[in-house]
């Protein structure tokens, strides 16, 4: 059974190392730069941050869930510390492995929709990572340089 508007993914080329994309998308201390529901993120313990979101002002807090060895980044999110769900994803693909130069990297985000989720703040999420992904090209190619 096929259900339509439960995944949303978008993909950037950056011209920089796998390694280096990792690392920067998998820092917590750089979550803040580029996360628009989690902007100026700091912080807050057991490797979770508290950022605001650029939408609606409110509080948000993410933890970066780093697998160097398959260069993967799962996101916990939420608007509690106490209670993150897993709902996030980065994967950074080494350009080579696309027939790239080996200084390429596709990095690709996605994201689930959960039951709650009404169509506008769906609609939010998707928008939101349109233009995240273009951030994160910008910073994660400014790191490397």
């Amino acid at each position: 059974m096929m259900t339509p508007g439960l995944a949303h993914s978008v993909s950037s080329l950056c011209a920089a190392r796998a390694g280096d994309a990792f690392d920067y998308v998998s820092s917590p201390d750089r979550l803040g730069e580029w996360a628009l529901g989690c902007w100026g993120a700091v912080p807050c313990g057991d490797g979770v941050v508290k950022g605001t979101s650029l939408f609606d002002g409110t509080d948000s807090y993410a933890r970066p869930i780093a697998d160097a060895g398959h260069l993967l980044v799962d996101f916990e999110v939420g608007d509690r510390p106490e209670q993150l769900v897993r709902r996030i994803s980065a994967r950074m693909v080494p350009g080579e492995q696309l027939g790239e130069l080996g200084s390429t990297t596709l990095v690709v985000l996605t994201a689930w929709r959960v039951r709650w989720m009404d169509d506008e703040r769906w609609r939010r999420l998707i928008v939101a990572h349109e233009a995240e992904i273009l951030l994160l090209r910008h910073r994660i190619e400014s790191s490397a340089s």
